[in-house]
């Protein structure tokens, strides 16, 4: 009986001639991503950590990855213009110099046991000083209080600035009516405001009188409800607005007349 001839068994054979296309693709879309990422990343410390880490999976070899990144680290100072820096640091040191007036205030109180009285507080506007009017004026009227001229002069004499800046001194009531004497509470925290303004200016010849203002806003601007006595105490004060020079765009904010 004839023996069956064998079949040859024969390997079949792959082409895999498109992996190389597949790879470089691969590679091209890596370098691309790369790339991108190197652009936009403020951290050179890691770019070069990932570079270091490529440059090994291509062969250990070198490469663009190893060029610094052509975006440096952004500096908010370094892209500013010398004019806008120049604006900014008048801006600080105009803010500083507020700073240590508000310190000098804060010692006035402290030296004198009136932190009930006083308040200092940084506003956008300027440093606002609040002095409840209990102790300048009594009840119903608006002359300043002979035994307080004394202290006030003391304050005087820690708002003298060179330059002199822009001081608003504004009156403030409670709800309760002004009493015979006045029309209205916008009346009577005018005219005290104003008297507060006179015996400042009069207490100090280097203030300059010029640079200040009075105004009244009578019961309209509470800062506490009116319906207590200790919200209305609250709302009977004087506010001194110690105005900056500078303004945050580095502009002078001060007015001659």
């Amino acid at each position: 009986m004839a023996k069956k001839a064998r079949k040859k068994k024969h390997e079949e054979h792959m082409d895999e001639s498109w992996l190389v296309p597949y790879a470089d693709i691969l590679t091209l879309l890596l370098a691309l991503f790369i790339v991108l990422f190197a652009s936009s990343s403020v951290d050179q410390e890691k770019i070069e950590q990932m570079s270091a880490v490529f440059n090994q999976v291509f062969e250990g070899g070198t490469g663009f990855l190893e060029q610094p990144a052509p975006i440096q680290t952004p500096d908010a100072e370094n892209d500013q213009t010398p004019q806008e820096t120049q604006q900014n640091s008048a801006y600080l040191k105009d803010q500083q110099e507020l700073a240590g007036i508000k310190d000098s205030v804060d010692n006035f109180i402290a030296v004198n046991e009136m932190e009930g009285q006083f308040a200092t507080e940084m506003t956008e506007e300027g440093l606002l000083v609040t002095i409840r009017d209990s102790i300048l004026f009594d009840s119903g009227k608006a002359e300043v209080k002979q035994e307080y001229i004394p202290t006030i002069q003391e304050l005087a004499a820690v708002l003298v600035s060179d330059p002199a800046r822009n001081i608003v001194i504004t009156g403030h009531t409670d709800n309760v009516p002004a009493g015979p004497n006045f029309k209205s509470n916008l009346e009577l925290s005018l005219i005290r405001a104003s008297n507060f303004f006179l015996v400042l200016t009069e207490s100090n010849e280097q203030l300059d009188s010029t640079k200040f203002s009075a105004k009244g806003h009578g019961e309209n601007r509470a800062i506490a409800p009116n319906d207590t006595a200790e919200g209305r105490a609250k709302n009977r004060r004087v506010e001194v607005l110690i105005q900056p020079n500078v303004a945050e765009d580095g502009s002078s904010t001060i007015t001659t007349q």
